[in-house]
């Protein structure tokens, strides 16, 4: 039985496709050239860059470093052996552009893109350590089933009706977890709405006024008097005999410590457009997603930017206050006058952001360049997060990782780490090299993957390397690794010995660097 399902197994690693399901939505032609047309403004504003620097910029990416960047960037793993494989083979030019519209049009896509806004709404719940409000999760599917623009999805976050108790944050679908994560507080509404979708950090101004900054304490606390009316998280002896109300149209509050009252009132001094059955929260919605707002879309399109860069075209990417090199931030502003024309379509700026030459480049770092990729002239190796590797550890292997998983997750959290710096601790690589789930899932006689390349009864040695790259590392292998490895496997005397040098080249590769970042 075990030989006809890792038959059955193999056959699938070296078969499958990319969609079982007939395939998903492609985007309509108008999209698509539009997005290209995008993405060659980009090129060309960073071509004048580079030559102005005089920076060469790195080779163009390999077919396998791009399938495996833009599967990570986008599903939050690693492609199968069978998609790599397909996607190398396929002899179209236009392949890249086809495989991010698969990717974007996937139930793994809507997967990735609702966690992506849980950790933008609630940053403090990781990405498996703690659960999510279930009507903040259905509510997040629903929004990105409908292709919502991303200014609806705010205007609808930043005016959620509130007030309803807990179970309406479990039975129905609601970003309501946004302000009871937050218990309600108008000052931690104010400076976490700030920052996620203006990029602006004001909650500095909270307490004083600070010599150098933009935002004064009275700034602050007028923005913070919109949230005025937010009912607070009551004790449990309230909270069990009633559900606290919102005052909508609450509009002012006293400063904490003085006996200062603010009114609400925007970022940019501008007076609230107030009106009649209008809520004080519906109208701050409308400023911030405003098309003449300054600061909405440049925060969106500078948020994924360094999503799919590792770093903003301002960084850090919520201070866009912050200085940054003048050529890009008129990229900033480019790129974000086109996102807001387009309805503030998040697959449109990722189609044009993933066909750029940039997203295209080689993290490879030639002899004399510096470590650092100034100007976006080369991809940045990035480390992966928790979610991605512990993903792409399950995609590899094969392995049901089930409550492993949420383990893993915790284990190799690493808060407030960029991702260009990202590495790898004591503990994880001992996890990584002694763990009993490693080795397991390692084993050919327990490991999914492993065991089924390793029965196939049509490879000779090169063609089980050949997979176990592809199924690590989504390419195969050069040259010099299939002799080395074919040398190292066929020195072996017995089935059962070769199987188990496979495996330590399986082993080799999960622990390995390049398995264990984004390039």
């Amino acid at each position: 039985m075990r030989v006809l399902g890792s038959w059955f197994m193999a056959l699938l690693l070296v078969r499958g496709a990319f969609a079982a399901d007939g395939g998903p939505r492609r985007p309509d032609h108008t999209a698509a050239r539009q997005a290209r047309a995008l993405a060659a403004q980009i090129d060309s504003h960073l071509d004048a860059r580079w030559a102005e620097a005089k920076l060469r910029p790195a080779a163009m990416a390999a077919d396998g470093e791009f399938l495996r960047r833009a599967s990570l960037d986008l599903v939050g793993k690693i492609p199968t052996a069978a998609e790599a494989r397909d996607f190398l083979d396929d002899p179209d030019p236009g392949k890249r552009a086809a495989l991010v519209d698969r990717l974007l049009e996937s139930p793994a896509y809507a997967a990735r893109a609702a966690l992506l806004w849980r950790q933008l709404l609630l940053p403090d719940i990781e990405e498996a350590g703690q659960v999510a409000p279930g009507g903040l999760d259905a509510w997040l599917r629903k929004k990105i089933a409908e292709d919502a623009g991303y200014d609806r999805i705010v205007r609808e976050i930043l005016s959620a009706r509130l007030g309803g108790g807990m179970d309406d944050m479990t039975s129905t679908p609601t970003p309501a977890a946004f302000y009871a994560a937050r218990d309600g507080k108008p000052e931690s509404l104010a400076g976490d709405t700030a920052r996620a979708f203006l990029g602006l950090r004001v909650e500095c101004a909270q307490c004083h006024n600070h010599p150098f900054a933009k935002w004064k304490r009275e700034d602050f606390w007028g923005f913070a008097a919109f949230f005025a009316g937010v009912p607070q998280q009551p004790d449990a002896a309230v909270a069990a005999t009633r559900a606290p109300r919102e005052d909508a149209d609450r509009r002012e509050l006293t400063i904490p410590g003085t006996s200062t009252v603010v009114k609400a009132v925007h970022l940019d001094h501008s007076p609230p457009a107030w009106r009649p059955r209008a809520g004080t929260r519906e109208v701050l919605a409308e400023w911030i997603t405003a098309p003449q707002n300054p600061y909405f879309a440049r925060a969106a399109v500078n948020r994924t930017w360094a999503r799919l860069f590792g770093n903003g075209l301002i960084d850090p990417v919520d201070d866009l206050d912050s200085a940054g090199d003048p050529a890009l931030v008129g990229l900033l502003d480019e790129v974000s006058g086109q996102f807001r024309d387009h309805g503030y379509d998040l697959k449109y700026l990722i189609r044009a952001l993933m066909a750029t030459r940039a997203y295209n480049l080689s993290s490879a770092v030639e002899a004399g360049t510096p470590t650092a990729p100034p100007l976006f002239a080369r991809m940045p190796v990035r480390g992966l997060s928790p979610g991605q590797f512990v993903d792409s550890l399950g995609q590899a292997t094969g392995a049901d990782l089930g409550e492993t998983r949420a383990r893993f997750v915790e284990l190799f959290a690493e808060r407030d780490v960029p991702p260009t710096e990202s590495q790898t601790s004591i503990l994880q690589a001992l996890t990584l090299m002694n763990g009993g789930f490693i080795h397991d899932a390692t084993r050919p006689e327990t490991g999914n993957v492993i065991g089924a390349i390793a029965e196939a009864p049509y490879l000779d040695t090169a063609g089980r390397v050949e997979i176990v790259f592809l199924a690590v590392l989504a390419r195969r292998p050069k040259p010099p690794e299939v002799a080395l490895a074919v040398k190292y496997i066929d020195r072996r005397e017995g089935e059962a010995d070769r199987a188990r040098a496979l495996s330590d080249v399986f082993w080799a590769l999960l622990n390995g660097p390049e398995f264990r970042t984004n390039h």
